[in-house]
């Protein structure tokens, strides 16, 4: 993800190229890696209207302005905001240290009068804090966990350390528009079975001013498995660490936002390259905004996205409403749902919220 473009809404764009014959694809020979053990799933409680909700930025700094557009944005889903004074340390371009960014996801998760947490911001600095979360604090104390991009390491890390149900959604200052505060909402504040999470459709005249908007499938098929995933260049940061994620057999969600064709590629590859990524299930790509290159020589995004998936031969889509665009769908980390690319939906199999 490329911060300092999607820091300043840098200019989207969009070019075509055509892919040589010899395309770089995949290798199709695989050997089954040794699969992780997991832990039992535990569902956080859900939020009912009133609810204290801890806002926290564990990553990038928060400026006032946006802190108070936070706290309106959780104070409009009929929510308590709260946070500590943390939030506001300006440590260069964090939050606040390393330490006090630790001590704030500490406090949010022991204090027994905050029943949820949504992240103020994303950003960079998750994953300088990931080997000093005390992870028995949290599965002691499971909460409802929000958030996207830089949060990506947090919310799959607490969930592969604690088996906690964690869920990539708008921070609290992209809870700005109802229809991704009402998405939200619907998934932590019931417990729904067999609830359809349909991606929004996109008209003609959006990917006309943007083409990295149009919806497509991949490869075609119907997959039910769990889900994992987030920002594609949390993805890849994470990638070889002791915080890889395993992808055998999961229901992979990735987006990023600003990044070159080229970059994309090269991380996708990584991924590839990497034991368990080339064994998922069935991938599911978000809007990859701003990820198209029309100043140079290059290939267009859906060409790196086709060259880089498709030889996975399992279900794929491109162009589901998540990551970072204005209406943002939530999806849970942890629980079994079914990808349709016919339909081009996610059915959630599992409660991710318990009463």
């Amino acid at each position: 993800m490329n911060r300092r473009s999607f820091l300043s809404k840098g200019a989207q764009a969009s070019m075509l190229s055509v892919l040589p014959a010899a395309s770089l694809t995949a290798s199709t020979h695989r050997t089954e890696p040794q699969k992780t053990e997991e832990l039992q799933t535990v569902l956080p409680k859900k939020l009912k209207e009133g609810a204290t909700v801890g806002l926290i930025a564990p990553g990038y700094a928060l400026s006032a302005k946006a802190l108070e557009n936070a706290i309106s944005n959780v104070k409009s889903m009929r929510f308590k905001p709260y946070h500590t004074s943390r939030i506001i340390g300006h440590h260069g371009y964090l939050s606040n240290t390393d330490k006090m960014r630790v001590e704030d996801i500490h406090e949010m998760f022991l204090d027994p009068e905050v029943d949820g947490i949504i992240c103020a911001r994303g950003g960079y600095g998750c994953t300088r804090i990931l080997d000093q979360i005390n992870y028995d604090y949290i599965a002691q104390n499971p909460k409802v966990l929000v958030g996207f991009s830089d949060i990506t390491a947090l919310a799959n890390t607490i969930h592969e350390k604690t088996g906690l149900i964690t869920f990539h959604g708008p921070v609290g200052t992209t809870l700005d528009n109802e229809y991704s505060r009402r998405n939200l909402s619907r998934i932590i504040t019931k417990s729904t079975l067999e609830l359809n999470i349909s991606a929004e459709h996109y008209s003609r005249q959006t990917i006309q001013a943007d083409d990295t908007f149009e919806q497509y499938v991949i490869n075609p098929g119907v997959v039910t498995a769990k889900l994992i995933g987030g920002n594609l260049s949390l993805l890849s940061a994470m990638c070889g660490t002791e915080f890889d994620l395993d992808y055998t057999g999961k229901l992979v969600f990735i987006e990023d936002i600003d990044e070159d064709p080229y970059s994309v590629d090269r991380m996708f590859t990584q991924l590839l390259s990497a034991p368990t990524f080339k064994h998922a299930a069935g991938i599911v790509l978000g809007v990859f905004k701003g990820c198209n290159e029309p100043e140079r020589m290059s290939f267009s995004i859906k060409e790196v996205i086709l060259d880089r998936i498709k030889s996975l031969n399992v279900p794929s889509i491109y162009g589901y409403s998540i990551g970072h665009i204005d209406r943002n769908l939530t999806l849970p980390i942890g629980i079994q749902a079914s990808l349709n690319t016919e339909s081009f939906s996610i059915t959630l199999k599992e409660n991710a919220v318990r009463d």
